[in-house]
């Protein structure tokens, strides 16, 4: 039996790291185009980024997911976008997932931008660098170092987040643990989750700490 709830629940693990995968791969980057979104001087464009922000932070992700996987179909007479399967499900969860942390990110990246001193901008166009140049030589290793703890603790809460997607029928680790109360009657699958979650988020800790090491020597 043992055996069977472990496959079960490495099955599930494997939905579950495959979300979390897609989520960072689309999110980082996307954060920090709605970071710079959100500074903008054109007044409109930065609003409309800022409303964007506001909505998807003040809102539940699982709201968000019924939304992104429902919606398309109820709106389109009933065409189902994502279509019915598995994949479909997770790209839908996918999407929903990447806008959610994205905003988060953004609002991250851009303390972090914003936290630089002034200065060392204008020393640089001083210099004769470009604002691209100044950013990226300059800036953006610091801007690294000063968003990581903060950016670790969402990346952390991802890995917890990602049992949500059980509310589309997608089979991560909390619904295969699940489902063993409903077949046999049995909680301590369910509770072997958990391991696998504090298994998963202290390897991923212990790396962010490492990387917070080695980037002491900016102090």
């Amino acid at each position: 039996m043992l055996r069977e709830v472990l496959l079960s629940l490495l099955g599930g693990f494997g939905q579950s790291l495959q979300l979390f995968c897609y989520t960072l791969l689309g999110a980082l980057p996307l954060g920090l185009v709605i970071a710079f979104g959100s500074m903008n001087r054109w007044r409109p464009l930065r609003e409309a980024v800022r409303g964007l922000v506001w909505v998807i932070r003040g809102t539940p992700l699982m709201l968000q997911l019924i939304v992104v996987y429902y919606g398309p179909g109820l709106l389109n007479n009933g065409s189902h976008l994502w279509g019915g399967g598995t994949a479909g499900r997770m790209s839908a969860a996918a999407v929903a997932f990447i806008i959610n942390y994205a905003c988060y990110f953004s609002e991250i990246y851009r303390g972090g931008i914003e936290s630089i001193p002034r200065g060392q901008r204008e020393a640089g166009q001083v210099l004769g660098m470009t604002r691209r140049q100044i950013f990226f030589r300059v800036q953006l290793r610091q801007v690294y170092k000063r968003i990581l703890p903060p950016m670790g603790n969402e990346i952390i809460t991802l890995v917890k987040d990602t049992c949500l997607a059980r509310i589309i029928a997608i089979y991560e680790l909390t619904y295969a643990g699940q489902a063993y109360i409903k077949s046999h009657g049995l909680i301590w699958p369910l509770l072997l989750t958990g391991v696998f979650y504090l298994l998963f988020s202290g390897f991923l800790s212990w790396l962010l700490r490492r990387e917070e090491k080695r980037l002491s020597y900016f102090e």
